[in-house]
């Protein structure tokens, strides 16, 4: 992170909201608190003082992601990104990798997901029920197009070579070691604006199961609002199950996916939306051309992966691309292991 801003700790909503358990008549160890705008469900099976350590590890990972990934608090990466009016700007290794896993994602898409569509989502209020200006939905979408955001990253030198007053000889028995590349971003349209929403859950998903193995857990299984991943089983042997919301009443489940390892990750039109006055409905997945609210024959999609990242990247657009193109583009990609798309009366059509 560039070090003018890496001391500056902006705050985070909530941020200390929290609540704890232990494990109890058979029942995991659990955490909840609030980060990305998202209540934060943690369950594991493991020594009491492990759990804990990997809830107190957890929390503090969200934290560090949140103040790098965010697009509200002043001091991230990629708020930092979008203020820069065009200009270069040095960012963590970590908001590197999110971002260049991002295009990736971008580029498979067919043009339902971009990560610069950043310009269109702020004019949208969905907590409020506003809908924007025409004129002004028109201006957005000018700038968003996801060939503008350029990664890179300097080559390694020496720590030698780094100082130009250093000894040209080596010292014997001392190996020289390179420093750290340093990672910049650079949006091509000053106008342009990064938005990591529609990723950053998949990718932080990953990391911290990944920190949660790593203190010998038996089982664990991690909630961020709709993005579910699992490692381990349950001390009965029996796998996470996941449920499938209804699309016709988000409080209900019409089925539900079992998982021993992977990621299954749900997008619906239900999970940010309102009906304006005149009746007509808006949701929070926004079309990148038209900046509104994409037009599918889908109500929700379920994606099993692996990785949940790959669920986060895929979910949105094949919700965007509806029925069809979705089943085409789940059907190609490997790595999408189940892919259950939600009709708005509840059908159930499986890619698999």
């Amino acid at each position: 992170m560039d070090e003018t801003c890496a001391h500056i700790l902006d705050p985070i909503p909530d941020e200390q909201y929290l609540e704890a358990r232990d494990a109890t008549g058979g029942k995991p160890a659990g955490v909840r608190f609030l980060a990305f705008n998202t209540i934060i469900d943690i369950e594991a099976y493991g020594e009491a003082a492990a759990c804990r350590a990997a809830f107190e590890e957890a929390r503090a990972l969200c934290r560090l992601y949140e103040r790098l990934f965010s697009r509200t608090l002043p001091h991230s990466d990629i708020a930092r990104i979008n203020s820069a009016h065009g200009q270069p700007v040095a960012i963590d290794p970590l908001t590197y990798d999110l971002l260049e896993r991002a295009l990736s994602y971008c580029a498979e898409s067919e043009g339902a997901f971009d990560i610069t569509v950043g310009p269109a989502v702020r004019l949208w209020n969905f907590h409020e029920g506003t809908v924007p200006d025409d004129g002004a939905l028109a201006e957005a979408v000018r700038h968003v197009d996801w060939h503008a955001l350029r990664l890179w990253k300097t080559p390694a030198v020496t720590a030698a070579e780094s100082d130009a007053d250093a000894a040209t000889e080596a010292v014997p028995g001392f190996e020289t070691v390179p420093e750290p590349k340093a990672c910049f971003a650079q949006l091509a349209d000053p106008d342009a604006a990064v938005d990591a929403g529609g990723i950053a859950k998949g990718w932080i998903a990953d990391a911290l199961v990944a920190a949660m193995e790593a203190h010998g857990l038996s089982g664990t299984i991690v909630n961020l609002g709709g993005n579910v991943a699992v490692s381990g089983t349950k001390p009965t042997g029996d796998p996470w199950r996941v449920g499938i919301r209804d699309p016709r009443d988000p409080s209900q489940l019409i089925g539900a996916v079992p998982l021993v390892a992977g990621s299954a990750v749900t997008s619906g039109v239900y999970e940010r939306c309102f009906t304006a006055p005149d009746g007509t409905f808006y949701h929070h997945i926004l079309d990148p051309r038209t900046g509104r609210p994409v037009e599918t024959d889908v109500a929700g999609v379920t994606v099993i992966c692996e990785k949940s990242i790959d669920a986060e990247g895929f979910s949105t657009t094949l919700l965007a691309l509806g029925l069809k193109r979705g089943l085409a583009l789940a059907r190609r990609h490997p790595e999408i292991l189940q892919a259950f798309f939600i009709a708005p009366d509840g059908t159930i059509t499986n890619a698999r």
